[in-house]
């Protein structure tokens, strides 16, 4: 019988959700990252502790896939000691072309799986360059090997000083060599700090080019969590202060979007432009002779932030849209204001998204139905989904056409799942790379009432 740090020489046969690959010991799963399926790898075991399955780390590779190159992240790569490879880049030792076929293959599985669908149909994509830059110049599209495209990064500070990235599963920090998924200033930046009060450091560059340092030092509830008291943070939730709010511009398509330096903005320099690209074609090619966005309907972005996808929106209806965005955090609510101004119609609000929707459902009027019915309904929620309360409450509004965005294949395919019950049929998806090097996959699915 194994146990925790024995050895064993597996067969790699599969890829899972979450980074890690597949393989089998005596019938067991066995989840192992830094490999690619099709080898053969020697492992340690890590966490034998539940029956379903077990993890390990690799660390030696027997038997190379075809697919196999030396890690983007030289830090990173098989033949460092697992408890130094720093984390964020676990598919760059496979060729970018496999990495993506590696991916779409997760989020087909997790539709059929998750969703119930049979035989989904799925593009997979990189990210798209704008035609011209802000001035008329050519845009730099995607480099070779899927490096350099991070404008924000966050970086831990130890009790010792170190500032690097946490090890795999771990609250260990690896101090930084290089950062080659940053861009250039990012990386130079990075590598320039020395020490600080132990929690985080944000590293953003946005579209002006000058990097902000936006130190996060922890709390003792922080300190408690990383040692074990009060366990691990929520996904999603800053720890210590939040820095001061210095309010950047991030262009997209010609149009300027104001946002805390250290609010949410997509992370990969190219990829608002992508997603908002992938929205308005997946709404515009859509059957029928009507216009995608019907200007004299009533349109919701959900999880709006800044209001991105609110003025995708507006852009295809007109200026006379009616569009509410719906955010928690009140800094991206009032932006999301601001930037939305060019439409009349456009409204931006505060609120919970599930409690915003129960309160619709309880109070909009005949006519705010009807308008609602022939509207578009956006969501881009955080990595856990919408959930089935939400949903439902998109559904019984009963809007024409709901378009999902999501960084998650398994919470999008359970909503989607959610969805098809309550009358809608999926009409495609179209997975967006927006994370190279790593297991992350975007998709905007397109769902229509049936």
């Amino acid at each position: 019988m194994s146990g925790t740090g024995d050895l064993l020489d597996l067969d790699i046969t599969g890829v899972a959700h979450g980074g890690v690959f597949v393989a089998r010991h005596e019938g067991r799963v066995v989840f192992v990252p830094d490999t690619v399926p099709g080898e053969r790898v020697r492992v340690r075991l890590t966490d034998t502790a539940k029956s379903s399955f077990w993890r390990a780390e690799t660390l030696e590779v027997l038997e190379a896939s075809p697919h196999r190159q030396l890690h983007v992240w030289r830090q990173a790569d098989v033949d460092v000691p697992p408890e130094q490879r720093p984390g964020g880049a676990d598919f760059g030792h496979i060729e970018l072309a496999h990495q993506r076929s590696l991916k779409r293959e997760v989020l087909l599985d997790a539709l059929q799986r998750f969703g119930g669908i049979a035989a989904p149909a799925a593009t997979m994509s990189a990210v798209s360059a704008p035609p011209t830059a802000d001035g008329g110049e050519e845009a730099d599209g995607e480099t070779v090997d899927g490096t350099a495209w991070r404008t924000r990064v966050s970086l831990h500070v130890d009790d010792d000083g170190n500032v690097g990235q946490y090890a795999a599963r771990s609250h260990r920090v690896v101090p930084l060599e290089d950062l080659p998924l940053a861009t250039a200033a990012v990386e130079r930046t990075a590598l320039e700090l020395r020490g600080g009060e132990p929690g985080r450091i944000d590293l953003v560059q946005p579209a002006d080019g000058r990097v902000r340092v936006l130190p996060r030092p922890q709390t003792n509830r922080d300190a408690a969590a990383r040692r074990g008291r009060g366990g691990r943070p929520a996904p999603g939730r800053r720890s210590g202060k939040a820095p001061s709010h210095e309010v950047v511009v991030e262009r997209v398509g010609g149009r300027e979007f104001r946002v805390d330096a250290g609010g949410f903005w997509q992370v990969h320099r190219l990829a608002a432009h992508t997603l908002t690209t992938a929205v308005s074609g997946a709404l515009s090619s859509l059957p029928g002779d009507a216009r995608a966005v019907d200007p004299d309907a009533w349109h919701l972005d959900l999880y709006g932030g800044v209001g991105l996808f609110a003025a995708t929106l507006g852009e295809l209806g007109g200026p006379s849209t009616r569009v509410t965005s719906v955010e928690s955090d009140a800094r991206a609510t009032e932006h999301a204001g601001e930037n939305l101004v060019d439409w009349v119609g456009a409204r931006a609000e505060t609120a919970r998204v599930d409690r915003w929707l129960a309160r619709l459902s309880a109070e909009a009027s005949a006519s705010e139905r009807e308008r609602l019915s022939r509207g578009v309904v956006l969501l881009d929620p955080p990595r856990s989904g919408a959930g089935r309360e939400v949903v439902e409450h998109i559904t019984a509004l009963s809007p024409q056409t709901v378009v999902y965005v999501a960084c998650d294949p398994v919470a999008l395919a359970r909503d989607i799942a959610t969805f098809r019950a309550g009358g809608y049929d999926l009409a495609g998806v179209d997975a967006l790379d927006l994370f190279p090097n790593s297991h992350h996959v975007e998709a905007v699915a397109v769902l229509t009432r049936g």
